[in-house]
């Protein structure tokens, strides 16, 4: 389960980070630097010499500078007068110099980061510096890569697997890669891995490549060093001119050069990268509190002893290890062996192994050695959970990645700590490295059992992780999301930890609006822990959702019942609602804590809300009311992306909306497919899980024209367009039954009443038929009886006729028509001074038309609110002219009525005729023929409205012009305009003016002066009574004016129109229909009466709401309430459909080009790899083959020698027959037969290396050495005793030791070593066993608490006899338990007594242990006594259940293990 004290929100914390301003870069730059700097300076150091003593065989000192490299004080030191020079004593500290960003030159201009340390520099300072300073992220994994630090060849498949696999493992993990840092061997390949395949990928920020090197031994250092820092050092990379340096790697992204004060010394950084190496493993995986430490794998290639050494300690240390088989010396030496057992990895055989995979370099080794090194790789053999061998030939292997991820799984498998924890742990890495591959094939096994409770908070950290693969794989293996989201508490953990978007950045506002809403309206003052914050609730969440879904939906989260900061009992009195939501409020809470939450749907929202497609998808398969959800989540997204234009992800959540919609379709259309009258009901069905809201209308809201458009939606809304009235019928005879209504109960106009009785009769029908002809009444009885249909009255026909929207619609056209031809009427021949009936009449008719106008402002069935539904209102076009008429009509009627004003007012009704005549248009928007076109106008209009701002630059330019040049000062305005506008426009239409043309001049058709008002002002004239103006000049410009304003704007505007015309023809009949549902509803809530006589239903409409203040009439046609059985049923058939509708998309997108083209070069890749590794498989094993044959060659070639010198001798070959064959058979493993019967009685732990809690080594003893029989001329173990020894042997007398000998075989070591004394050394372990209850359910021991260990183990000492207890545990157990069972011993049962593989064994001492059993009666006085001293022991006593499960050392395991067979139970 998610913790809740990890990644909180606190809006107040968010809302702050929001205001703050950020600082310019240069100066932030500045300040990052100097805190680096001075962080870098306190705490890291490098190391110097300060002592120059000189070096015989060179003139450097003894640290490897030269003298140059040494400071004053140094070369003539006044501290160190006559001391030879000690690197421990003459090395100081002092603060690095060496630090900053590197960058390499090069094509490319790699950049990295550098600090040069101390060997003694602190692994913690190191972490924080590569965590903190450099800002990595912590590691999911630690990849240490170790081996040749030469130049090595790999073999170019090898190779590539290798870069391939180690890149896609740092990336997917998020781990960090540590090397040697130096541009050879294994380091160089690590980097040229980076480069191939991280560098030139999108995610090349993901690699972390550390590179940890030695100072001393690194070419051109020189330019790293720089007090303050370099920001970047110009690091040149020449490997020609190294000479026995090393250059630094350019691929490698960071580096930490260690420094131990000497010059040219190789792995002085062994020691600091093993501590580094072993402090990242100490951290917690994901800086969790609790959980798994980050886990640490050694990559190995190539590599000589000191790589040996490596592996040898990494393995001690519990580090599993994965070996590249191909790649070289002791990698292909430990591959060797790796399948075989223990007793035949002999000497001999590591021998003939290091001679062909080392060369020349195999004379150089001495025998000691080698000795060593096959005790050590028996030791890693010795542990194959560990030990990974990644073979290139062997086709199951896979890749480089899938090797190292199933090492470490296959390392933490292997535990005292069995059961779902180990399972629990591996899934936990295989998360955190986000390797859904790992988990299918290494976790979700046959072997592991899973409860859905056991997974839940595997589920929280895919989920919060975003790993939607896992997510999707743990649902497949048992996961439960009711189970999962079962309480409120997880899924509000969730929302804490969403991610950084939108709708966190709306939350945390909101949160915060709330809290000082609540202070204001209750005049609550700050505390002392306001700084805390309100936490997110689901009421937060449910109030941000209805905010995005539309305000006429209902909460989705019932009120939150967690506690927090601040009363959340008043969440419903905000003071941001209204006084109506106020008191709405509490119901709407009410009424959704009844409902019932879907877990599929809470996650959906979930993820939809981050805009996380991949886990949306997941979620969205899970939900029960899918394609409510789809719509939903459309809406939602659009929302945000309106909200968050400006954004970067207002894009991304427009795609995923049009991405849901098309699900939407996708379900919807198998629905309509299967059953059409299911899929309608889908639509209006109301969805409690969604705010009690419909498909339709949500669809509706989030403009979702692909999906109204579709043949379902398309054919409900026509089926609501006809009332009761059959969809089939056609338009004249509708016409024809309004106005001759008997014709109705003639069966002229079929009803839908009608149709469904028919089609129920003839179901029944071939019912009978079925039973009649099988003779079984099964299938008539199994099905639910079907209630018979009443056919419609007379009544009721005539009512639905002229209820229907249809009829409504065509009444309403009549009726617009009769209006308009008595508003002409009234305009051309009857406007008198006082109003005439016939106007009178068209007052009242206007009146009903005003009133209808008002009722559809005001009714929301709905829910949508006055201000969400005067929106809607204005949208409309339609609604605007409507507006705008009616103003006309009352500001032309208020003229009229006035005396004064008769004559303007009659002007603003014609006017106000206009309007009405293209509200006319409105009718033919129900027409699926013109009612795209009007669609197309309505663009086109707007494509002229900005057209004619370009043309009224023209006109404007040419009339001014040509206005200026003929009239002189005309200061009549309206002349002025007629020059300026009217006549340059009339000119576009052909009318060509005459007064630009002296030819058809006539000076009786101007006034001089402008004196007379008719005519216009003539032009500037000449003596002769002839225009001045120069007539080329007009004309010019009157032909440069017609071909742009006449040629190529009007063309311009044509072609837009055909531009338009061409775009929106395609969409046009989308559209249609989406805005054919908005005139459906209209006439299906609007009264039958046609105006004028609508006024009559107003009427009644005003009375029965606000005089009675009845509720309104609720219709079912667009929101229906389906009982819970009904709905039930519904939504399981929905759940079908999907299904079905997923399976054909997955099926039609894999027969796609793009997929097919993907999987035909996935099997040629297959093809091509299987094919090259058979080709080394065959090759490799036809050289076996040969080397085989040429032994066989060999041998035959001796045996016929023999047989013909046998000959020759007349006889004496048979007899030495059996020295050929011995002869021949030598280097088989004749003796190895031997050690291998006694394998099992050899010790292991008594030949460490280390000898426990010394410095001292083991010499190395081989597993073929052990027995005592067998010689060993090299054996020379060290002597060692430690202090303290009561043993009056002496034992450095070589016969005194001699009578001691260990009886499991050499060990390394002489002496008595930590034990007491020589020969054997007793040991008690004291087994106190009981049944927990009565009915011997389970068998307990008693475990004491081992202070040395800090864990709990078996009671256990050394003894001087196996009939006493051991006199330590008098103060563990306390003196008077300790007495109680000491007088128990002897009445105890012996399960072992005999020869211990113990640490401390030597070749003269030994532990000899006896495993006593006293079992205890629970009725007992004196198991009373011990249960009370374990209730007061404080955990220093416990009762342990006798299982596989526990938590002990090996040797007590065993006796554990022996004490339950005893008692005949299952360890």
């Amino acid at each position: 389960m998610l913790r809740k004290s990890d990644n909180k929100v606190h809006p107040q914390q968010m809302i702050q980070q929001q205001k703050k301003c950020e600082l310019k870069p240069v100066l932030c730059d500045f300040e990052e630097r100097y805190a680096f700097s001075s962080w870098v300076k306190q705490n890291i150091c490098k190391k110097e010499c300060c002592l120059f003593e000189k070096d015989g065989r060179t003139d450097a000192c003894k640290c490897g500078y030269p003298k140059t490299s040494h400071i004053d004080e140094a070369i003539k030191p006044e501290d160190f007068t006559g001391e030879s020079w000690n690197k421990h004593r003459h090395v100081r500290e002092m603060p690095t110099d060496a630090f900053g960003d590197i960058a390499f030159g090069g094509l490319g201009q790699k950049k990295g980061k550098y600090a040069r340390v101390s060997t003694d520099t602190s692994p913690e300072d190191l972490y924080h510096l590569l965590t903190e300073l450099w800002k990595l992220p912590p590691p999911n994994l630690l990849i240490s890569v170790t081996g040749g630090a030469k130049n090595f060849y790999l073999k170019t498949r090898l190779k590539n697997m290798f870069h391939r696999g180690l890149i896609k493992v740092a990336q997917t993990t998020g781990a960090w890669i540590i090397t040697g840092g130096t541009h050879a061997g294994v380091m160089k390949h690590v980097g040229q891995a980076v480069r191939d395949y991280a560098l030139s990928s999108s995610v090349q920020g993901n690699i972390v490549a550390i590179g940890v090197a030695t100072w001393g031994i690194i070419h051109n250092r020189d330019a790293l060093v720089q007090p303050e820092g370099c920001f970047p050092a110009h690091y040149l990379m020449d490997t020609k001119t190294q000479g026995r340096l090393s250059c630094l790697d350019n691929n490698h992204t960071h580096f930490l050069l260690v420094d131990d004060g000497t010059h040219g010394r190789y792995g002085v950084e062994i020691e600091l990268r093993s501590h580094l190496e072993k402090c990242i493993s100490g951290k917690r995986l994901g800086n969790k509190e609790t959980g798994v430490t980050i886990p640490v794998v050694c990559v190995v290639l190539d590599g000589g002893p000191g790589t040996l050494d490596t592996i040898y300690n990494a393995m001690l240390n519990g580090t599993p290890c994965v070996i590249l088989e191909g790649s070289g010396r002791i990698a292909d030496v430990i591959a060797q062996v790796s399948g075989l057992p223990v007793s035949q990895v002999t000497i001999a055989l590591i021998h003939v192994l290091m001679k062909k995979f080392f060369g020349h370099e195999y004379e150089t080794f001495p025998d000691l050695r080698i000795i060593e090194w096959t005790k050590k790789i028996q030791d890693i053999i010795r542990m194959p959970h560990l030990l990974t061998v990644f073979r290139v030939s062997e086709d199951k292997q896979g890749d480089v990645d899938v090797a190292i991820l199933q090492a470490l799984l296959k390392a933490s498998r292997i535990s005292e700590s069995l059961g779902i924890e180990t399972w629990r742990r591996q899934l936990e890495l295989a998360i955190a490295w986000n390797r859904v591959d790992i988990a299918e094939t290494e976790i979700f096994t046959e072997e592991s059992q899973w409860k859905s409770s056991d997974l839940h908070w595997a589920m929280s950290s895919a989920l919060v992780g975003n790993k939607p693969e896992f997510v999707s794989l743990l649902l497949e293996n048992g996961v439960s999301l009711r189970d999962f989201l079962q309480g409120e508490e997880t899924l509000c953990e969730l929302y804490k930890q969403l991610p950084s978007c939108f709708f966190l950045r709306k939350l945390a506002k909101r949160v915060h609006s709330s809290r000082r809403n609540r202070r204001q309206a209750f005049a609550i003052r700050a505390r002392a822990r306001t700084g805390q914050g309100e936490m997110i609730s689901l009421t937060h969440v449910s109030d941000e959702v209805r905010h995005l879904l539309g305000n006429f939906t209902r909460h989705i989260y019932p009120k939150s019942t967690i506690p927090f900061h601040f009363n959340m009992s008043i969440e419903d009195m905000s003071v941001s609602l209204s006084k109506s939501e106020a008191d709405s409020e509490v119901p709407i809470r009410e009424e959704a804590a009844d409902v019932q939450r879907d877990p599929g749907t809470d996650l959906f929202l979930w993820a939809v809300v981050q805009n996380n497609k991949e886990l949306a998808e997941i979620a969205w398969e899970q939900c029960r009311d899918c394609m409510s959800a789809a719509l939903a989540a459309s809406k939602i997204l659009k929302k945000m992306a309106e909200e968050d234009r400006d954004g970067d992800q207002a894009e991304d959540m427009e795609e995923l909306a049009n991405h849901y919609e098309q699900h939407a379709i996708g379900v919807f259309s198998e629905c309509h497919s299967s059953d059409g009258e299911r899929a309608r009901k889908l639509l209006v069905r109301a969805s409690h899980l969604w705010g009690r809201t419909t498909c339709l209308r949500l669809a509706l809201e989030a403009d979702d024209k692909s999906f109204v458009a579709q043949p379902g939606v398309q054919a409900l809304l026509t089926q609501i367009w006809c009332g009761e009235l059959s969809v089939d019928n056609p338009v004249w005879r509708v016409l024809v039954c309004m106005v001759f209504f008997p014709l109705i109960y003639t069966g002229f106009l079929v009803f839908r009443r009608d149709e469904l009785i028919q089609k129920d009769t003839e179901k029944r029908e071939e019912m009978k038929t079925v039973e009649t002809v099988t003779g079984s009444t099964l299938r008539t009885n199994a099905r639910t009886p079907l209630q018979r249909m009443k056919p419609l009255g007379s009544w009721s026909r005539l009512v639905c006729l002229y209820d229907s929207p249809q009829a409504k619609f065509y009444g309403n056209i009549v009726s617009y028509f009769a209006f308009l031809f008595l508003f002409a009427v009234v305009l051309m021949i009857d406007f008198q001074t006082s109003p005439s009936p016939a106007e009178l009449l068209l007052y009242v008719w206007l009146l009903s038309l005003v009133c209808e106008e008002v009722r559809q402002l005001f009714h929301d069935p709905d829910g949508f609110g006055f201000r969400k539904k005067a929106k809607m209102y204005i949208n409309e076009l339609w609604n605007i002219l409507d507006v705008l008429s009616i103003l006309l009509f009352i500001i032309g009627l208020a003229f009229r009525l006035t005396t004064k004003l008769l004559y303007p007012g009659k002007v603003l009704l014609c006017i106000d005729f206009v309007v009405f005549c293209l509200r006319l248009m409105a009718i033919f928007t129900i027409s699926r023929t013109l009612g795209p076109k009007i669609i197309i106008v309505k663009r086109m209009m707007m494509d002229m409205f900005f057209f004619m701002f370009l043309l009224s630059i023209w006109v404007v330019a040419y009339g001014v012009a040509k206005q200026g040049i003929l009239i002189e000062n005309d200061n009549r305005l309206d002349w002025i305009v007629r020059g300026a506008v009217y006549e340059p426009y009339l000119i576009i239409f052909g009318s060509f003016p005459e007064n630009i043309d002296n030819a058809a001049f006539d000076i009786n058709t101007c006034t001089m002066n402008g004196t007379d008002p008719l005519k216009p002002k003539c032009p500037v004239l000449n003596d002769n009574q002839t225009p001045a103006f120069p007539e080329w000049l007009t004309i010019i410009m009157l032909c440069v004016y017609l071909l742009f304003a006449n040629i190529l704007l009007l063309n311009l505007l044509i072609a837009i129109f055909n531009f338009t015309f061409q775009e929106v023809q395609d969409n046009t009949d989308r559209i249609w229909k989406f805005q054919r549902y908005e005139l459906i509803k209209e006439y299906h809530s609007r009264p039958a009466a046609p105006p004028p006589f609508i006024i009559f239903s107003h009427l009644y409409l005003f009375i029965r709401s606000v005089v009675l203040r009845r509720p309104p009439i609720v219709y079912k046609e667009f929101k229906n309430e389906l009982p819970p059985i009904e709905e039930e049923e519904l939504l399981s058939w929905e759940a079908l459909m999907k299904d079905r509708y997923l399976l054909s998309a997955q099926q039609e997108q894999s027969q796609t080009v793009e997929r097919r083209i993907l999987d035909t070069a996935q099997k040629v890749t297959i093809i091509s790899d299987r094919q090259e590794r058979e080709e080394e498989t065959s090759s490799a094993a036809m050289v076996k083959r040969l080397a085989r044959l040429e032994e066989q060659v060999f041998q035959s070639t001796k045996a016929l020698q023999w047989i013909m010198d046998s000959l020759k001798s007349q006889g004496f070959g048979a007899k030495e027959t059996p020295s050929l064959t011995s002869n021949a058979t030598d280097d088989t493993p004749d003796s190895l037969m031997t050690t291998s019967e006694k394998e099992d009685g050899f010790h292991v732990n008594s030949r460490q290396f280390h000898y426990p809690n010394t410095k001292l080594t083991r010499f190395p003893v081989p597993e073929e050495k052990v027995p005592w029989e067998v010689g060993f001329s090299s054996y020379m173990p060290t002597y060692y005793a430690s202090e303290g020894s009561g043993d009056s042997v002496d034992g450095s007398e070589a016969a005194a030791l001699d009578n001691y000998r260990n009886p499991g075989g050499r060990t390394g070591i002489r002496g008595r070593g930590a034990l007491r004394h020589l020969g054997p050394n007793l040991n008690l372990d004291l087994v106190l066993t009981r049944w927990r209850d009565s009915e011997r359910s389970a068998l307990e021991y008693l475990a004491v608490f081992d202070e040395s260990r800090g864990t709990l183990a078996l009671p256990a000492g050394p003894v001087d006899s196996a009939d006493r207890l051991p006199v330590i545990l008098k103060r563990t157990m306390g003196k008077k338990l300790y007495e109680m069972i000491n007088a128990k011993v002897s009445e105890g049962t012996k399960v072992f007594e005999g020869y211990v593989d113990d640490c401390r064994n030597t070749d003269n001492a030994w532990v000899e242990t006896t495993v006593l059993n006293v079992h205890l009666d629970r009725t007992s006085q004196m198991m009373m006594d011990i249960n009370n001293m374990v209730v007061s022991s404080h955990g220093a006593l416990q009762w342990q259940e006798v299982s596989g499960k526990t938590r002990l050392s090996s040797n007590q395991r065993d006796s554990l293990r022996q004490v339950a067979a005893l008692h005949n139970r299952k360890f």
